[in-house]
């Protein structure tokens, strides 16, 4: 099984932006978080940070075949991604929406997401722990349409 991740603009300087919200756990750190926890459910990562939408979008695109299910945490492009929300509309996997904080109780502008209602759920605010879960659950989910095709 492999999973896509897709860290969204400026989130290479997570462990440096504003940690009074987001923390001080590196983008890097996040990333090693998640390939442990994929070795131990035994699926495959494939990571990409990007301050472009269009390479997350392309990321998505190469993927569209070999692919189970995505993480993505749109950062800024929550809002005004319509190409990203299209994309992961076109998706044949699940996707799962991830962010560090929760959005809806940051500004006003933040709580309105372009791409929730492109993806299967969304898991906020609870810093790392967000994307972890966002893992589980995607993986979870594989494995139950799984048993229900093999029975």
């Amino acid at each position: 099984m492999k999973i896509l991740v897709l860290h969204g603009p400026n989130l290479n300087l997570f462990g440096r932006r504003e940690p009074h919200i987001y923390g001080r756990t590196t983008l890097a750190e996040i990333n090693a978080r998640l390939q442990a926890l994929a070795g131990e459910l035994d699926v495959t990562l494939e990571t990409l940070q990007s301050n472009h939408e269009g390479d997350l979008i392309d990321f998505l695109h190469a993927h569209i075949d070999d692919a189970q299910g995505a993480l993505v945490n749109p950062a800024g492009l929550t809002q005004h991604g319509v190409p990203l929300h299209d994309a992961i509309k076109a998706m044949p996997f699940p996707t799962i929406e991830v962010h560090m904080s929760n959005i809806a109780a940051r500004e006003t502008w933040r709580a309105h997401s372009i791409i929730s209602p492109a993806v299967k759920g969304t898991i906020q605010g609870l810093g790392p722990q967000s994307y972890l879960a966002a893992l589980r659950a995607l993986v979870e989910m594989h494995r139950q349409t799984e048993a229900q095709a093999a029975a």
